[in-house]
């Protein structure tokens, strides 16, 4: 059986360039490795409806953090078939966001912190009503705020379809969101963690020898 590894932080974070980066060292090593992203916009009817909340297409559904949650949380419940098949054939299975997404960011909205109902009740959906597939590690990439934000309103104004929705346009909710990932990260929530300031030499070689021959 495979292991499952989340990579979470804020948008513009750089988690997709991070997930490249480790798969190429995991494969380098002999490992096999898969990647997958949530939310998946374009191939779930859940994460299709969020995503046109958030652009303010779908009426008040997005002031609803619950409802909200729910629908990310069922994105991720259509994909345990995939996830599992892919940790029964794969070494490492990366993901890009995953339920830790759902906790920081309802938790940020309703101006909760690790500790709040919110979490709980995400960790209850997900994990013991839905049975997904538990994290084996974590990775919280956490640059500087202000380069996460810059970031993002870079790829908005380069990548065709790349507008900021209503998340990643608040700057507010993104710094609660940043603290609140960075409290689950010191709790263990979930599995270990491993943060990652991007302030160093690439971290993916040391990483990719941590996912494929360390504890957690």
């Amino acid at each position: 059986m495979g292991r499952l590894v989340v990579i979470e932080g804020l948008d513009g974070a750089g988690k997709r360039t991070l997930a490249a980066r480790l798969t190429a060292e995991l494969s380098a090593a002999g490992g096999t490795v898969c990647s997958t992203a949530f939310p998946r916009y374009d191939d779930d009817v859940h994460a299709e409806l969020a995503r046109d909340a958030l652009y303010g297409r779908m009426g008040d559904l997005a002031s609803s953090v619950h409802a909200m949650a729910v629908l990310f949380a069922l994105d991720r419940r259509a994909a345990i078939p995939a996830l599992r098949t892919d940790l029964a054939t794969h070494d490492v299975v990366l993901v890009d966001r995953y339920v830790a997404s759902n906790a920081a960011y309802n938790a940020a909205r309703l101006g909760q912190d690790a500790h709040g109902e919110v979490v709980e009740w995400v960790r209850a959906l997900e994990v013991e009503r839905f049975d997904l597939p538990v994290p084996d590690h974590q990775l919280l990439l956490a640059p500087p705020r202000e380069v996460a934000a810059e970031r993002a309103r870079a790829r908005e104004l380069t990548e065709p379809g790349r507008e900021r929705d209503a998340y990643e346009s608040d700057d507010a909710l993104q710094a609660r969101t940043d603290a609140v990932y960075r409290q689950l990260a010191g709790a263990g929530w979930l599995s270990p963690w491993t943060v990652v300031d991007g302030s160093g030499p690439d971290p993916a070689p040391a990483l990719a020898r941590l996912l494929l021959d360390g504890p957690g």
